[in-house]
């Protein structure tokens, strides 16, 4: 009787992950790299991920994530710095876990597209409860309301701002390790600074979250309703409360004009401080220093990604798996930043893989 229970209990199970999409990841690297070692300590890859069931459509777990756990999490920041680059521009630091331990490490986030400390908490919760480390929410120009004193602004920030950023915050704490995660948009700065500096960088291992891949390219694959809500979002951010500040920009006509996420990306680089596209894309795209990468860089994308395609990461699949330094994890569900898990209380699947990743390279093991 027992047996026949347990086939049964089985069998249900399967129907179950069948039916919300559970698998376990896919993972590409270089067996004779780094992340053969990596992967074997991390048993969250070993097991399949199970989406919260309710949210195994990508367009529900999306929209959950953005209009519904965000504003869910209640996170007060312990400071947030102003921070003046060498050209006037004004970025910002948001402090979270500044009763750390001065040596305890920093674990340095940079943001989505329009992201904000409010819209960060989620993710700044988490990785502070799971590791126990400070969080440096890096902010970029224009975004919470930060004063744009110099008309200048970059979707995917700016590596020259990162690194101010990075002195300041090891400036105040000379003793603790950095890692560095990005999330969306902000994969694309992290992995363009990484791919800059090679080896020459203060992070230990970082961890990139839903990237787009080549940016320029990466907007076209993008859902058509989330590509025109977002450019709406980037006028209503970016734009309408600067507008003394882009009064002599001369495309700014064409910038408004935008329908999409790709159109908005191919005319805005004199916004971005650069006289044509192709000045642009070179100093700013991080698939052209890709390869450059040195230190242990893990990525995760969704297969059902809307915003990010996971068609975007085609491209590159033989070359990560010749990279001794970068590994990119996939799973079947789920959609954008989202990977939910659990069902009466929802959690990110990816924060807990970001932050055992994180603490397995701080360990040495």
């Amino acid at each position: 009787m027992n047996s026949l229970l347990n086939k049964v209990s089985k069998r249900a199970s399967s129907v179950l992950d069948w039916a919300i999409g559970a698998e376990q990841p896919k993972l590409y690297f270089n067996p004779q790299g780094e992340f053969k070692r990596i992967f074997e300590r991390l048993p969250q890859l070993q097991q399949k991920y199970r989406p919260t069931p309710w949210l195994s459509n990508t367009h529900a777990h999306l929209l959950y994530f953005d209009l519904i756990k965000k504003r869910s999490v209640h996170l007060r920041y312990d400071r947030i710095d102003q921070l003046t680059m060498q050209d006037g521009g004004i970025t910002g630091i948001a402090w979270f876990g500044l009763d750390a331990a001065p040596d305890a490490p920093t674990i340095v986030i940079m943001h989505t597209i329009t992201g904000t400390p409010d819209s960060m908490r989620e993710l700044v919760r988490d990785l502070h409860q799971y590791t126990g480390w400070r969080i440096a929410l890096c902010l970029r120009r224009g975004h919470a309301g930060l004063p744009m004193p110099v008309p200048k602004i970059n979707l995917f920030g700016s590596t020259d701002d990162l690194r101010e950023q990075l002195a300041y915050i090891q400036d105040r704490y000379p003793a603790s390790p950095l890692y560095g995660m990005g999330s969306s948009a902000g994969t694309g700065l992290l992995v363009r600074y990484l791919g800059e500096q090679g080896g020459n960088t203060p992070f230990k291992a970082a961890f990139a979250l839903c990237p787009g891949y080549n940016t320029e390219l990466g907007f076209k694959n993008v859902h058509p309703f989330y590509s025109k809500m977002m450019t709406k979002k980037l006028f209503q951010k970016f734009i309408e409360p600067y507008q003394a500040t882009w009064q002599n920009t001369a495309s700014l006509s064409q910038v408004l004009a935008s329908k999409t996420l790709f159109d908005f990306e191919q005319v805005y680089f004199e916004m971005a401080g650069y006289s044509d596209y192709g000045s642009y894309t070179q100093a700013t795209n991080p698939i052209y220093v890709f390869d450059q990468i040195e230190i242990p860089l893990l990525v995760l994308n969704s297969e059902d990604d809307p915003v990010c395609s996971i068609h975007n990461f085609e491209p590159y699949k033989e070359i990560i798996q010749q990279m001794r330094s970068v590994a990119v994890v996939t799973t079947k569900k789920g959609s954008h930043c989202g990977f939910y898990e659990g069902t009466q209380e929802t959690h990110s699947w990816s924060s807990r893989l970001a932050a055992d990743f994180f603490l397995l390279e701080a360990s040495g093991s």
